[in-house]
């Protein structure tokens, strides 16, 4: 697959998600093998006004790239100046965001909305071609309900405004993330696009990521939630992809270990207040499926020194260590706040 100057057989891409994809853990997920990152969504008017949060999430080091930059809004103008601040910082492309289906972004006219609008999503897309030099791509849905699925309509409309890629993510704005992911509608686009298709949804594993480039003949996928807490779900895609077997699994120091750097790099980035406050909804996900996690995460959850935060998960490293002795890992595991398919433990 090839977008500008990119070019990779079947990459395996780290999705934007809001409050998930800061720069802590796009370096994570690099560090383990994503071959592409995205930021957060940036809203367009947030960019035009200067605000420094929204500022903040374009910045991004060497070691992330290839990254990408998402932005979302409703207006031509307002998009095409975002897109245009946004190629400052420097990203391989620019991803118009227009499938987010959260309501203060779909409510507001942005992001999945767009969907029931399609003249004007190809009208906003042309204006931030335009706008820019940098390969432009967008991220969509399959329609607004199961009784609107458009997407075959309105892929040459955008592949018309002169986007280089498309991301679909199998499910419509209605079904915001229940359900399954209907990779079926994934490879109708994929039949229908002339340029690449990157599909996403349902990647729990990385046989999901096989599974998914064998059924829609995508040019790529991406992972979202699948690799929430779970960075190593990208070696072990790439692994299989390029080997045909899986031959490492993370155990409790890998996934001990992958919270406490996610920690102390979210704290780098955005101070002690902050990076430990924001680091509270990871430590579930790292930590599930691990002896006993309930009462460590409770400890963990209410801490307020980071570095006492880092003791207490060295201090439950050696436990588990205990618990593996004793032949009582798997006995004790616990899965809370799960969002994915239960993880097997060594």
């Amino acid at each position: 697959m090839q977008i500008g100057s990119f070019d990779m057989a079947r990459p395996v891409m780290l999705a934007p998600m809001e409050d998930v994809t800061d720069r802590s853990f796009r370096k994570l997920c690099k560090r383990f093998g994503a071959d592409v990152v995205y930021t957060e969504f940036i809203s367009a008017e947030a960019l035009r006004r200067g605000v420094e949060k929204s500022l903040g999430k374009m910045r991004f080091d060497t070691d992330e790239e290839p990254a990408v930059i998402q932005i979302f809004g409703n207006a031509e103008e307002a998009m095409a100046e975002a897109a245009v601040i946004a190629a400052e910082a420097g990203p391989s492309w620019i991803d118009i965001n227009f499938g987010c289906p959260a309501k203060k972004v779909a409510g507001k006219g942005a992001g999945a909305a767009l969907l029931k609008e399609p003249e004007k999503m190809a009208r906003i897309t042309a204006a931030v071609v335009k706008a820019v030099s940098l390969p432009v791509t967008v991220k969509t849905r399959l329609g607004w309900d199961r009784d609107s699925l458009n997407i075959l309509d309105i892929v040459p409309r955008l592949e018309d405004a002169g986007i280089a890629a498309l991301a679909i993510h199998g499910r419509t704005r209605s079904e915001m993330y229940k359900g399954v992911a209907d990779w079926e509608w994934i490879t109708r686009v994929k039949e229908k696009a002339t340029v690449p298709v990157i599909a996403n949804g349902d990647i729990w594993s990385a046989s999901d990521a096989a599974a998914m480039f064998a059924q829609t003949s995508a040019d790529a996928i991406m992972i979202g939630r699948g690799a929430i807490g779970n960075p190593f779900i990208f070696r072990q895609a790439r692994e299989l992809l390029d080997t045909g077997k899986v031959s490492w699994q993370p155990d409790y120091h890998d996934r001990i270990a992958a919270a406490i750097e996610h920690l102390k790099m979210s704290i780098e980035y955005k101070g002690e207040k902050y990076g430990n406050l924001e680091m509270r909804r990871h430590y579930a996900t790292y930590l599930k499926g691990l002896p006993r996690v309930s009462q460590i995460r409770n400890q963990i959850v209410r801490e307020d020194q980071w570095e006492r935060t880092v003791e207490i998960l060295q201090s439950y490293e050696v436990a588990c260590e205990g618990y593996e002795r004793e032949g009582r890992l798997r006995d004790y595991a616990e899965f809370i706040n799960d969002h994915s398919q239960r993880l097997i433990l060594k």
